[in-house]
């Protein structure tokens, strides 16, 4: 590294600090240097589409200061111009929004061209320039930041954000990129957030289109029957957020209503149960996002249990068994359990529900102890012909729940 490099901080670090959060990760700008001169101090060279390094110290990223050139659709589509001679103006100005493109310099001073930090007070998401456009990414980034920091996009934003859906450039987004935003959107404060921002600028239809067709599609239910699936179902995600449920729980939080709407192209025949519909239509949004076997597993227990798991306690012993059996409650207990948070989840997703308690819950776990607790060994010594053991075992595992359902009801 030469001696006239300067070295800032930029992005987040500097964003977070100024709102009082705490500060994870550090990326840091350097300005009048070259790749040789970065390996020559002991740098470690890691980006693959442009200068980026490793300190050999903190392993903390260190990148050239760079300009950026549309050449193709898609956040792909850029080429990179990284030399001594590009300053640290023409770097932020590359940047997304103006929150993000303040930079901090060795002795604290704050460079913030863009009027980064009068958004930051006014809680205000604003692209740096008029290049944001170029980027697809940037749509979900916004929404994201929307879901964390809870701040409104601008209406001149806005409108890039919808020209962007229109001419096609959402179309560009590749599964894994869309993955990865969508799961840390859902991990954020105020998940609903990232899919209204999606919502309000078109892309929701375009990225998420079983979601999109909630909206407006009327939500059976006893409480509140006049919102709406979408409505209903951003207060679930949220639920789950407030409840800090793991992102398994929260995906399956997000679709477990899928199956309440169709959406453009949905062949799937009309008299088939909402249920039935929804864990066909959790298959097809799971495989084209490339979403995580976690993830797709228990969104269609959900999608297709759901309602059983709302009527436990009108449920025979019989039903619960086949339950338990098809969810696999004996080998992974643990997922059962993340099937029970994302229902009470659905149940409280209602206005004025919030505090209520999902007995339910309580009810099928201790049925399920009961049930796992019967010794299958002891039954299969029992039975004389071994192509009886696995009904002697249901059986016993009916007994066992009927029982215990039994001293419930007699108050013992």
């Amino acid at each position: 590294m030469s001696d006239d490099a300067k070295i800032y901080c930029v992005g987040g670090a500097v964003r977070d600090r100024l709102l009082g959060l705490p500060v994870v990760d550090h990326d840091w700008v350097v300005v009048g240097s070259t790749p040789e001169a970065m390996v020559a101090q002991g740098f470690l060279p890691v980006g693959k589409d442009f200068p980026v390094f490793l300190h050999p110290d903190t392993h903390e990223e260190y990148a050239l200061a760079r300009t950026e050139r549309k050449t193709a659709r898609g956040y792909k589509g850029f080429a990179v111009y990284a030399a001594p001679d590009v300053t640290l103006d023409q770097d932020l100005l590359r940047r997304d929004f103006t929150v993000n493109a303040i930079a901090e310099d060795a002795e604290g001073n704050l460079i913030d061209p863009h009027h980064g930090m009068d958004d930051l007070h006014a809680g205000i998401l604003r692209h740096v320039s008029s290049a944001f456009n170029e980027d697809p990414v940037r749509i979900l980034r916004g929404a994201r930041f929307a879901a964390r920091f809870g701040f409104t996009i601008a209406p001149e934003t806005l409108t890039l954000m919808r020209d962007m859906v229109s001419n096609g450039e959402v179309d560009a987004l590749v599964p894994e990129r869309v993955w990865q935003e969508l799961a840390r959107g859902l991990m954020e404060k105020h998940p609903s957030r990232f899919f209204e921002t999606l919502r309000s600028c078109g892309a929701l239809a375009k990225i998420l289109p079983e979601v999109d067709a909630l909206f407006g599609v009327p939500q059976v239910a006893k409480y509140h029957p006049e919102i709406d699936c979408g409505i209903h179902t951003m207060l679930v995600v949220d639920d789950a957020a407030r409840h800090d449920y793991t992102l398994e729980v929260r995906f399956a939080a997000l679709t477990h209503d899928l199956g309440k709407a169709t959406t453009p192209g949905d062949v799937l025949p009309q008299h088939i149960g909402h249920e039935l519909r929804g864990v066909e239509l959790v298959k097809t949004l799971t495989q084209r996002l490339r979403a995580t076997g976690e993830c797709r597993d228990l969104a269609l227990l959900a999608a297709r249990y759901h309602g059983d798991i709302h009527r436990a306690m009108e449920l025979r012993s019989d039903t619960i068994i086949r339950l338990f059996q098809s969810a696999d409650a004996w080998r992974r207990p643990a997922r059962f359990e993340q099937l029970l948070q994302a229902c009470a989840a659905d149940a409280r997703g209602r206005w004025g529900r919030e505090q209520d308690a999902y007995p339910q819950s309580d009810y099928l776990l201790e049925l399920l102890a009961v049930a796992r607790a019967v010794n299958a060994g002891e039954i299969a010594r029992l039975c004389q012909d071994s192509g009886t053991i696995p009904a002697a075992l249901q059986q016993a595992r009916i007994r066992a729940i009927e029982n215990l359902v039994n001293k419930q009801r007699k108050g013992l």
